[in-house]
């Protein structure tokens, strides 16, 4: 038997705010750009697992010891978000540039499924 106390515990640990993502797809592919605000770059993770995008990041809450906050409006110390690639989309040529607390990933869409020009023959 679980201890409800240590359920809460846990799911409270593994509780993440869902960071806000814009997502722009033009005729070579997409690029989203998710705002991670107080994530430095060595506590963010990118991860592609099969046909799962899932970005991760834990905040550095500077906050002195000696105060405590009367109000806060986040009270997650993490941002955790998954999204399904199409397959579409050639997950191995993925780009990541992360500056500011903006995280902007650029996915380019597979060979397959690029536009192409077909030749005409004269007959």
């Amino acid at each position: 038997m679980t201890d409800k106390t240590q359920v809460a515990e846990t799911q409270h640990e593994n509780a993440a705010l869902l960071p806000p993502v814009d997502v722009i797809e033009d005729a070579n592919g997409i690029t989203l750009y998710a705002d991670l605000p107080g994530v430095p770059k060595d506590k963010l993770s990118l991860q592609i697992e099969a046909d799962t995008l899932t970005i991760e990041g834990d905040m550095l809450l500077n906050t002195p010891e000696d105060l405590k906050a009367s109000h806060a409006e986040v009270g997650l110390p993490r941002y955790r978000r998954a999204f399904t690639l199409s397959k579409e989309l050639d997950s191995e040529k993925v780009s990541a540039e992360f500056r500011d607390g903006v995280l902007k990933l650029r996915i380019p869409k597979a060979a397959h499924a690029q536009a192409r020009k077909i030749a005409i023959q004269a007959a």
